[in-house]
Order: structure tokens, then C-alpha cells, then sequence
């Protein structure tokens, strides 16, 4: 299924009103730093999971991957809520074991080495994506895969690589490609939940995604939240959607139910 959305007809696309979503997990959970490697360097995730799991139990499992400064409380709460949800989580480490802002420097300079060498996105990515599919319980032929600003580019990054994903869903992510995706190659099912006056992620950005997914034959779906910009899930954006980054309580609960509705299809068990 390839969705053609017309630009700019796309800017009138909303969210559409869902029942309100939990943001703390719906089920008891268990939760531990997991260290892991990439060639010789260190590397310091965080893998949640539901409490009890039957010991030949395989589940779904996604990754998650934080926005620009690191993986931290941010991207451990939204694994925590997929453990909750009963998906086997792990939110991931894009820069480095002890690499987060502001103690490693500012975010920008941080996410600036893998904008700077976009072939880092899909090789750190991949290499957690390894990681996952080795977890006890984890079915490796049901892997999703969630991130958040920096983050939402990433997860396109690992669609667009090929990578043996069922879906993606990209959170306020930048959205351009850094280059053409080969026809045929996105295998995973796509989500983009964007803040429609996101003004670190223009229309032009927009276009250039969908074009992009367009020709490459990719299923996807894109959905706008009209009063929503930069970060809208992060209640730490603040609240000043004039300084082109802010929480939006709306869109948070609408895009995490869109996220939730959209796994149970795409990671559902093969029939």
C-alpha cells in the first residue's frame, strides 16, 4: 500500500480525536541499563519488558531512540510505556556510553557527528537493532522501531536502509533524506506524526520525505497536528510554541494511541 498525500493538501490533515492514552506502562514491567558494543566502543542502552513473560514466549519488540541529547529519562519513559503495552523495549545509544548533553557538550555538537557522516545513522542503528533481536523472548520477525526529533530521522534512516523492520514511526523527526532511497528497499510499514508549525521541519522537508517514500514505493502514512510544532511530546519543549519547540499535552496522547493502533497491525503475529 503506497499513501499519496497531495502538498500542500497534507498541511489540513489532523489527528484525529482519540480516547485519552496512559503515559505511565498499563502492566507491571522490569527495567535494566543494558551495555552493549559497536566494533570497539561502549555503548549503554536500556531494555524494559513486561514482568512476567512465559519462558518460551516470543513478543514484539521495539526500539527506541532518544532525540538529540542522548538517551535518558526521556526515551527510558517511552520504553517503559511500550514494556507496559507488552512490546520488549530497548532505547538505544545513537552517541556513546557516558555521551549526553549538556555534560558531553551541547546537543547540537553531539547529533552534529552523525549529521556530518549520515553513514553513522544507519550503522549505529543496525548494530542495535542486532542487539534486540539476541534478547530472551524478543521475535526477531516482529521488530519495530519508535524515535523522537534526532531520533524520528534515524528510524527513517533504518526504514530507508532496508533494515528487516515491520514499521517505524518517526516523532517530530527531521524528515528530509540525506539521499535517495533505492526503489523497493523500505520493507517496514511507515508512521510520520508531525507537527504541522514545526518550523525546524519545513513544508519543503515534507515534500521531499514523501516524495522520496513515493518513489521507493514505500507504505506510509503521515499524520498532521495542526497547532503542534518541534518536540510537541516532550513536556520539558515547555509551553511557547513561539520558540518553534513546545509540549503539546493533544498531540502527545493522540500520537502515542496512532502509534499503539498502528503497531497492533504492523507487529502483529503471522497468520
Amino acid at each position: 500500500m503506497n499513501i499519496r498525500l497531495p502538498f500542500p493538501a497534507l498541511i489540513a490533515v489532523a489527528a484525529a480525536v482519540l480516547a485519552p492514552v496512559s503515559l505511565f506502562a498499563a502492566a507491571e514491567i522490569t527495567s535494566a541499563v543494558h551495555a552493549y558494543k559497536i566494533g570497539d566502543a561502549d555503548y549503554e542502552g536500556y531494555i524494559a519488558k513486561p514482568a512476567t513473560i512465559p519462558a518460551d514466549a516470543l513478543l514484539a519488540a521495539v526500539l527506541v531512540v532518544h532525540d538529540w541529547t542522548g538517551n535518558g529519562e526521556f526515551s527510558q519513559a517511552k520504553a517503559d510505556y511500550l514494556a507496559g503495552n507488552n512490546y520488549i523495549a530497548f532505547a538505544v545509544d545513537m552517541y556513546g556510553k557516558g555521551i549526553r548533553a549538556p555534560q558531553a557538550g551541547e546537543p547540537s555538537a553531539l547529533a552534529g557527528v552523525l549529521y556530518n557522516k549520515p553513514e553513522l545513522f544507519r550503522e549505529r542503528i543496525l548494530a542495535a537493532l542486532e542487539e534486540l533481536k539476541k534478547q530472551p523472548n524478543v521475535d526477531a520477525t516482529r521488530i519495530g522501531a519508535i524515535g523522537f526529533c534526532f531520533g524520528g530521522t534515524t528510524v527513517l534512516e533504518l526504514a530507508r536502509s532496508g533494515a528487516d523492520v515491520k514499521g517505524v514511526v518517526s516523532f517530530h523527526g527531521g524528515l528530509k533524506p540525506f539521499k535517495a532511497t533505492e526503489k523497493g528497499a523500505v520493507k517496514a510499514q511507515v508512521t510520520i506524526l508531525h507537527g504541522v508549525r514545526d518550523p525546524f521541519v519545513p513544508p519543503a522537508d515534507v515534500a521531499a520525505c514523501m516524495a522520496d517514500l513515493n518513489e521507493a514505493g514505500a507504505w506510509f502514512q503521515l499524520v498532521g497536528y495542526p497547532e503542534a510544532v518541534h518536540s510537541f511530546t516532550n513536556p520539558k519543549a515547555g509551553d511557547d510554541p513561539s520558540k518553534g519547540a513546545a509540549y503539546n499535552r493533544s498531540a502527545e496522547r493522540s500520537s502515542l494511541a496512532t502509534m499503539l493502533g498502528f503497531f497492533k497491525t504492523a507487529l502483529a503475529p503471522a497468520k
